[in-house]
């Protein structure tokens, strides 16, 4: 498949893909003139990359995936990334409650509202970045980038 068939099929653009090769999650086969070639599978490597962005894993995350002989899905890192999902869910619920409940709250001033606060308090919690679960692996198995 050249790149731009593989651009349709997954319905990414060809400098996503150009992109992805450069990261060494995919590799072309060859070119046909100026055009990159992929074999078939690269069509369900794109899903995999596609599932893993739209669990929150980054693209060093997933590239740690990929072996020469094909995905090697780390599960602890996906039971602590559903982890840290569920964590995720909590707190917009809890935000979309605050809300709901700031838009009928009958107090004269928000700020006097003890369930805005709460919210704001929540607010404020997620600013801070959270850590990445990978290079926190990668520490404490002792494996540095160079």
């Amino acid at each position: 498949m050249d790149i731009s068939e593989v651009a349709k099929a997954s319905g990414l653009p060809a400098s996503t893909l150009r992109f992805y090769e450069e990261k060494g999650l995919i590799q072309s086969t060859g070119r046909n003139g100026l055009r990159r070639l992929f074999s078939a599978n690269v069509i369900e490597r794109l899903a995999l990359i596609s599932l893993g962005r739209s669990a929150g894993f980054s693209l060093d995350e997933i590239g740690e995936m990929f072996t020469s002989e094909g995905p090697d899905i780390n599960r602890a890192l996906l039971l602590a990334k559903a982890d840290e999902l569920d964590r995720t869910i909590e707190e917009l619920a809890s935000m979309r409650d605050g809300l709901r409940h700031a838009a009928v709250c009958k107090a004269p001033n928000h700020f006097e509202c003890p369930k805005f606060l709460r919210l704001l308090h929540v607010a404020g919690k997620n600013r801070v970045r959270q850590p990445n679960k990978l290079k926190e692996n990668k520490l404490k198995r002792g494996v540095q980038k160079t």
